[in-house]
């Protein structure tokens, strides 16, 4: 299993880059290359919505990518450190200075990752969130002397 790690601060400049390091491992594991704009698109809005919850929460943490590459499957997971990042709401209840503009932003986010991605799991918990998404390989053509 080869994994590639990526943490960057939560700056909205830094989602492009991580989105073409997913496209170029995605292509070397093996995904096809039908589905590459696919995972550069999920990689993007879980990469801009991880940036959104540490800049509304005030978070210096980094924001974390890894690019797992299994045998059959190629695996992201894109990690915020915000305490409580639920989907479909805020750990804390409503806030009046816009947080349902942005519990909506954040609910387009997963649908739209949800509608690209057949395999994908939302994880939320008090230490941060973990967004993963999985995709098939197929195993590269062996060239012939």
């Amino acid at each position: 299993m080869a994994t590639v790690e990526l943490r960057f601060s939560a700056l909205p400049e830094h989602v492009r880059t991580a989105r073409l390091v997913a496209a170029a491992v995605a292509r070397r594991a093996g995904v096809d290359e039908a589905v590459l704009d696919e995972v550069r698109l999920a990689v993007g809005e879980a990469c801009t919505r991880a940036v959104g919850l540490h800049q509304s929460g005030g978070i210096s943490a980094p924001v974390h990518v890894a690019l797992i590459e299994e045998e059959k499957q190629f695996s992201i997971e894109v990690g915020d450190e915000s305490p409580g990042s639920v989907p479909g709401g805020s750990a804390s209840g409503a806030d009046p200075d816009g947080s349902d503009a942005e519990t909506e932003e954040d609910e387009m986010g997963l649908a739209v990752i949800s509608g690209l991605v057949d395999d994908v799991e939302v994880i939320a918990g008090e230490h941060g969130g973990l967004i993963r998404m999985s995709w098939p390989t197929t195993p590269p053509a062996v060239a012939l002397p």
